[in-house]
């Protein structure tokens, strides 16, 4: 098969590719691929990927400038997430600090938390993280449990939140408050304990009450 770079290319859209990039402030890159598009040209890379995964292969194409690069490796990475284990998570560790973006981190999130079903390590390690000076690293450990429900480790979920009280940065707040938000869906009394018992950015509570009643 062609490298998938190769193909992202014969399919590039310039018109497309400067919408995307003007979306994300201009700060990376497109080839111009709508997300449907890009996921089926993705789709026989995934399964070879899938079959001899390879970390180093898998580097080689998320330093390539354009942002669909990134997002191929996001989508094989969600594609065997519940293959990974708890030693891989330095290296997502490394992905998440390059070229960071909501966009590719709020992702990659979704593969540790997957990886946290499984391994109470990743406990801990994302209380480490609610407290590192990246602001990138912090958002994840907020929204590594989004949408796992009634499975939610929610003194973990309020210690991670205590950690970020406070804080004037605009991503953090919102991840707070979308965390808050995914939760009340299943317990609503939680998420009203919690925005009463703390002092909370306005736009977390805005996020946080959206189904509350």
């Amino acid at each position: 098969m062609k490298d998938i770079r190769e193909v992202f290319r014969e399919h590039q859209n310039e018109e497309q590719a400067a919408k995307m990039a003007r979306y994300m402030r201009d700060q990376f890159p497109f080839y111009g691929l709508p997300s449907p598009l890009r996921k089926e040209l993705e789709k026989p890379y995934i399964k070879e990927a899938k079959a001899y995964f390879s970390w180093e292969k898998m580097d080689a194409i998320y330093a390539d400038e354009h942002r669909e690069c990134q997002y191929f490796v996001i989508d094989v990475l969600k594609s065997m997430k519940k293959k990974l284990t708890y030693e891989e998570i330095e290296h997502i560790k490394a992905l998440i600090l390059d070229r960071s973006w909501w966009d590719v981190n709020d992702e990659l999130a979704k593969v540790i938390g997957t990886i946290g079903l499984k391994d109470e390590r990743v406990s801990h390690l994302m209380l480490e993280w609610s407290c590192n000076e990246n602001l990138w690293l912090r958002r994840v450990s907020i929204l590594h449990q989004l949408s796992f429900k009634e499975k939610t480790n929610t003194n973990l979920l309020e210690s991670i939140l205590c950690a970020n009280v406070g804080s004037k940065e605009f991503f953090i707040n919102k991840a707070l408050g979308w965390a808050l938000r995914d939760y009340s869906k299943t317990d609503p009394q939680f998420v009203r304990e919690i925005l009463k018992r703390y002092e909370l950015a306005p736009l977390t509570v805005k996020e946080a009450s959206k189904y509350l009643r």
